[in-house]
């Protein structure tokens, strides 16, 4: 289980929260009353707060309704969200599974009301008979099922395992530079068979894995996708252009995931 959100805590440190996103909204041109109107405290409440933020060096003002976030605030809202997004997944995944019903795949024929394990295999949650001494995650099926039909679950217990997860980035040179024309075909062929989910950012990445007879499993919305195999326990292999590393490496930085960047080219 995870701890509660220090943030929330404190509803003085939620207030403030809440009055630096307005403010990196919105800013420069920043009205009080319409924070206090948009966050549901009075006005007198906002001034105070923005004194604060002021002092702690969160925001600067360059005049009256003139604010801007700091680098400190950027990075203290940054890790406030993280947290939050990790409490909410741990909400939605590991407890309300306990009081609702989720799909899985059988993985032999089941019979409704039959409790089984449950684990996790290529980021899909898979559903088997209990083997003598089982400890891991338990569930009960809500339908009869037959092999690899999806099936429900209720009334899970315990937490899944997953396998520690490596996202893996190689950096290619933008078609100013050579695009695909560069890369090392034989080292990307290599590469590939590490990882089991493989994507692409830029058309000389696309353009790549083409040229090895690949087509990756994302495209377009890149970046989220693999933070989202990765929490299914899924590890990654992403060819991205060296322009599009350093958005991609703050991306996963946030979401604390370990990486490894690497270049092929020749």
């Amino acid at each position: 289980m995870v701890e509660t959100v220090e943030l929330f805590r404190s509803k003085k440190n939620i207030t403030k929260f809440q009055i630096l996103v307005e403010i990196m909204e919105h800013q420069p041109v920043v009205r009080q009353r319409e924070i206090a109107d948009t966050i549901g405290v009075t006005p007198q409440a906002v001034s105070e707060y923005t004194k604060e933020l002021l002092q702690e060096h969160m925001i600067h003002s360059d005049g009256r309704v003139r604010y801007h976030i700091t680098k400190k605030g950027v990075e203290w809202v940054l890790e406030n969200a993280t947290n939050i997004k990790k409490y909410a997944r741990f909400i939605l995944e590991d407890i309300i599974t306990h009081v609702t019903t989720w799909p899985a795949l059988a993985r032999t024929a089941l019979i409704k009301g039959q409790k089984v394990a449950l684990y996790m295999e290529n980021g899909l949650l898979y559903a088997k008979p209990i083997e003598p001494d089982y400890k891991g995650t338990t569930g009960t099926i809500v339908t009869d099922a037959s092999e690899l039909d999806d099936v429900g679950v209720t009334n899970i217990k315990g937490m899944l395992k997953l396998e520690p997860v490596e996202i893996v980035i190689c950096k290619i040179p933008r078609i100013e530079r050579g695009g695909s024309k560069t890369v090392d075909l034989e080292e990307l062929k290599k590469l590939i068979l590490t990882k089991k989910y493989i994507a692409a950012i830029g058309v000389e990445a696309l353009t790549a894995l083409r040229k090895i007879n690949v087509t990756p499993d994302a495209f377009f919305g890149t970046k989220e996708s693999i933070i989202e195999a990765a929490y299914h326990g899924v590890s990654s292999l992403v060819v991205a252009t060296d322009e599009e590393v350093p958005a991609l490496l703050r991306r996963i930085e946030q979401e604390k995931f370990t990486y490894n960047l690497v270049e092929i080219t020749k």
